[in-house]
């Protein structure tokens, strides 16, 4: 099975343990990743794209106020309605790194934790009786 497939279903599915382990490792490592997406990958990605920063990447839904500066922080301050989705592009690739994280980690733990297969317990004894009865067949049988 690819690793892409077991992703896709581990993202899909999971099971309580997992979300468990992806709560507790994403918030001990969501710094990491955080700094990982905007200090290493956004800025490569931004620069294939021709915008170094996603973050001000946004759509006006209304009236900005005159003489407000044309950056993000600038027009949320003024009450003015944005879609911000540079901010969800960085906080998507943030989401898919750290969930890729969680999950070759919960994979190399699931890994430790598999039981070798439990061999079939051998058939016990044949009793004292049916060995003795057999060997009269077959003593009759000559």
């Amino acid at each position: 099975m690819g690793i892409a497939k077991e992703f896709r279903e581990f993202a899909v599915k999971g099971n309580v343990i997992d979300l468990a382990v992806g709560v507790i490792i994403g918030g001990a490592f969501g710094k990491i990743v955080d700094s990982v997406v905007s200090d290493l990958i956004m800025p490569v990605v931004g620069l294939v794209f021709g915008k170094l920063d996603f973050s001000n990447l946004f759509i006006v839904l209304g009236s900005v106020p005159e003489g407000t500066p044309y950056t993000l922080e600038a027009i949320r301050k003024a009450g003015v309605p944005v879609l911000a989705y540079g901010n969800f592009i960085t906080v998507a690739v943030n989401f898919v790194i750290l969930a890729f994280i969680i999950f070759v980690m919960v994979k190399q733990i699931n890994r430790l934790k598999r039981e070798t297969p439990v061999e079939p317990p051998a058939p016990p004894a044949t009793p004292e009786d049916i060995q003795l009865l057999r060997e009269i067949r077959d003593s009759l049988k000559r």
